[in-house]
């Protein structure tokens, strides 16, 4: 276990070098002049050569990447721990603004991951072992419906019919989980449903496929044949196979909302990770841009690595070798 969690780190971390590699060099070494990129749309001439010697420019290219990269693992001289670069628009550190925006994501990604994942996994449970029954047509046809409708339709459409037709609850106000837990909540109701809709009907309808395969297989009709009961081998022998491939879509998922869900924030107007990209796409802000790159793809290695350590749990058929 031990040799098996040592390899995967290591795995973990030569992926992560890449990816600072990858966008070192779209960010640093394909753009004309990358000082000009990351000043931003308005920017004077002595701006432009201050932030052309903080950046390093003056430096060979394998100076400035190393100079990169331990700031990023390691901080560097007048950027702290992790050092993403600094925002010239904003005036910030860009770790700064992405810890300031973090919470609003994670309260975001944590909620919708739960609701998601009860609902799709439960009704693709129901329609597995319903095969074939009307309600299984009726919550497949549901599921699809769901999963065909874009983000930001069913975004508007939730604004529109409780907030301003039933006046149900407020437009959302992102408030801290500690200041008031019920204004948390009820503010991130809508965002909640709106991703949930949409991945809890691919998590419906995949859990269906692999409970299906999973129920025919000899061992189950082994433990029905030794008379146990029914929720013990759908819940105990069932369940357990079925839920491998459904934990590694969920690290994906889960990796990638926690690094902002742009549209769902956006629309909602969250001050949350996915509208700090936003803006400064809109911006031109390049740090922020990178900043926000290297927080997502550090997010998705290490939600791939918490899967693989979770497979062992799950299903008692993986071992590590």
């Amino acid at each position: 276990m031990i040799g098996y969690l040592a390899r995967r780190i290591g795995a973990a971390a030569v992926i992560l070098l890449v990816i600072c590699a990858v966008t070192f060099v779209i960010f640093y070494v394909l753009p004309t002049d990358p000082a000009l990129a990351a000043c931003g749309k308005t920017c004077t001439p002595e701006y432009l050569a201050r932030v052309r010697a903080e950046m390093g420019l003056d430096q060979p290219v394998h100076t400035q990447f190393w100079l990169y990269v331990s700031g990023v693992f390691a901080g560097r001289e007048g950027c702290g721990f992790p050092c993403f670069g600094y925002s010239y628009q904003n005036a910030l550190p860009v770790w700064d603004l992405l810890l300031d925006r973090l919470g609003a994501s994670v309260s975001l990604a944590i909620g919708a991951a739960v609701l998601w994942l009860v609902a799709g996994v439960g009704i693709g449970v129901i329609s597995a072992l319903r095969q074939g029954s009307a309600l299984d047509r009726t919550l497949m046809i549901a599921t699809l419906t769901s999963a065909s409708l874009p983000v930001y339709f069913v975004a508007m459409l939730l604004l529109l019919l409780v907030v301003r037709v039933t006046r149900i609850l407020p437009y959302p106000a992102y408030v801290e989980l500690t200041t008031d837990p019920v204004a948390w909540a009820s503010n991130l109701l809508l965002p909640w449903v709106t991703l949930a809709a949409l991945y809890a009907a691919m998590y419906a309808r995949m859990s269906r496929a692999q409970l299906i395969e999973t129920m025919a297989e000899p061992y189950i009709r082994t433990a029905r044949a030794k008379g146990l009961p029914e929720r013990i081998v759908v819940g105990k022998h069932g369940m357990r196979a079925a839920m491998t491939p459904i934990v590694t879509i969920f690290g994906m998922d889960l990796g990638g909302l926690l690094a902002g869900a742009m549209i769902t924030e956006t629309v909602f107007g969250l001050p949350g990770i996915g509208r700090l990209a936003y803006d400064g796409i809109v911006k031109a802000d390049q740090p922020v841009i990178l900043g926000t790159t290297l927080l997502a793809a550090f997010f998705v290695v290490f939600a791939n690595l918490a899967v693989d350590l979770l497979y062992g749990v799950i299903d008692p058929r993986v071992r590590y070798s």
